[in-house]
């Protein structure tokens, strides 16, 4: 049986209340989805939301520490545990002598050093959320500065802060959870609805109705994994059918309708996460690996529907490109969190070396493609297929002049950037040298 929670209705009331988390105000549904991703790897558990995972953690927290759904990386941490799968409970993480980890803390091994801080990482977001360190939900505004500072029930509160607020902070969360331990659900709907009202009144510049609903709609909308899968698998299958065709025919125009019709599904879909995720963080994300992947994605549906009409295996390859960066997107998280961006990320220079850099990489991925398919054309049909070769190969010549140009354009306004951030062109990291690399090695089909 599943440990005890809230019933949807119930958990979502706590939807409504703000949390300050990660340097914002957010809506509490935002660091229950974290919290959940983080410890399961997934946006839900065993049929319940993410906010019931929150709460019930938060409310019942006895009973979940028996729960085995904190995944566990690594063999190694696994066997400190004592645990045989991949999830452990809470409770395996203390033994007689203590926090079980510690030793592998302070190894002189990197990567065992890694695994333990990954493994408790989860086990101290678990602790501080049973302890309420995590609800910072509760502002206080100073009379003189007029600034507005979060507190958690635990947070040692100013000496400024008025008697009846200070009982507010206190008491609120333990009322809530009392009310939950007698099975007033409505009870704890209602004193949600109290904190959230609380916090409108109190609070200075707090994100407007439509931004709230904004993040809201973009919490409920992530379906980059399946998205993923479904791209590739199609792709491979439309592009074998496709090149081992030799002549068009009825179910060779039906299955490119379907296959544009697909590509504009995902160019709306992938339009409308970008244009959220922009407008909730106020900046264009551009900023880590998955939201440059993202536009990859992006940038390579536009490009297939703009070319489609004139070149049949663009549709394919459209899909292969969207499935394999969505892919490599979520290898590390499957929606990283919303983060105010460091100063040296704020320069516009950065949007468009990023932006330029992914066309760039868009389009030398085509040219892949077809490489990739002209050799299997010619394994299949041999010199039969040197007409379709040579077709293929005209296209990547075409397409690779503005690719190179694109990423030496980018290398170029890179460079600036890093000129302008840390003093200096050219540092030799691995982006920069494999960027050069790359763009050298096409440049010398150029010539």
């Amino acid at each position: 049986p599943l440990p005890r929670t809230l019933s949807p209705e119930a958990a979502d009331s706590f939807c409504d209340v703000l949390v300050y988390h990660n340097h914002r105000i957010a809506p509490l549904e935002t660091l229950a989805i974290e919290f959940t991703q983080k410890l399961t790897g997934k946006a839900e558990y065993r049929g319940l939301s993410a906010e019931q995972v929150f709460v019930g953690w938060y409310l019942f927290a006895d009973e979940w520490t028996e729960e085995p759904m904190i995944k566990i990386k690594g063999e190694a941490v696994r066997r400190e545990l004592g645990i045989e799968g991949g999830y452990a409970r809470l409770v395996d993480f203390i033994g007689n002598d203590g926090y079980k980890l510690d030793n592998m803390l302070r190894s002189d091994s990197r990567s065992l050093r890694q695994s333990a801080e990954l493994a408790t990482e989860k086990f101290s977001l678990v602790s501080m959320l049973s302890m309420g360190t995590l609800l910072r939900v509760f502002p206080s505004t100073e009379s003189q500065s007029g600034d507005t500072v979060w507190y958690s029930p635990t947070d040692e509160l100013p000496a400024t802060m008025s008697g009846d607020e200070q009982l507010l902070v206190r008491k609120s969360l333990a009322l809530v959870a009392q009310a939950a331990s007698g099975d007033d659900e409505q009870r704890v709907i209602e004193m949600m609805n109290d904190i959230a009202r609380y916090q409108r009144s109190v609070a200075h510049a707090l994100p407007s109705e439509r931004k709230i609903a904004a993040e809201r709609l973009y919490n409920s909308i992530n379906y980059n994994r399946p998205l993923a899968m479904s791209c590739l698998t199609l792709g491979i299958l439309s592009l074998l059918w496709l090149i081992n065709l030799r002549r068009e025919g009825r179910g060779v125009r039906v299955l490119r309708s379907l296959l544009y019709a697909v590509l504009v599904t995902l160019a709306l879909y992938l339009s409308l996460h970008i244009a959220l995720r922009y407008y909730i963080s106020g900046h264009i994300p551009l900023a880590n690996g998955y939201e440059t992947m993202q536009f990859m994605a992006w940038s390579s549906v536009v490009i297939t529907l703009a070319i489609a009409r004139r070149f049949r295996l663009a549709l394919p390859f459209g899909l292969l490109v969207a499935g394999f960066t969505l892919l490599v997107a979520m290898l590390g998280e499957a929606s990283p969190r919303i983060t105010q961006l460091v100063p040296v990320l704020q320069s516009p220079l950065l949007s468009i070396h990023v932006v330029v850099i992914m066309i760039s990489y868009t389009l030398l991925a085509f040219i892949m493609l077809n490489g990739i398919s002209a050799m299997v054309l010619r394994a299949l049909r041999g010199a039969e297929a040197s007409a379709d070769v040579e077709y293929l190969a005209v296209v990547s010549r075409i397409m690779l002049y503005p690719a190179v140009a694109l990423l030496t354009a980018g290398i170029f306004i890179g460079a600036v950037w890093a000129n302008l951030s840390w003093g200096r062109y050219w540092g030799w990291d691995p982006k920069e040298v494999w960027a050069l690399i790359t763009m050298l090695i096409y440049a010398a089909l150029i010539h």
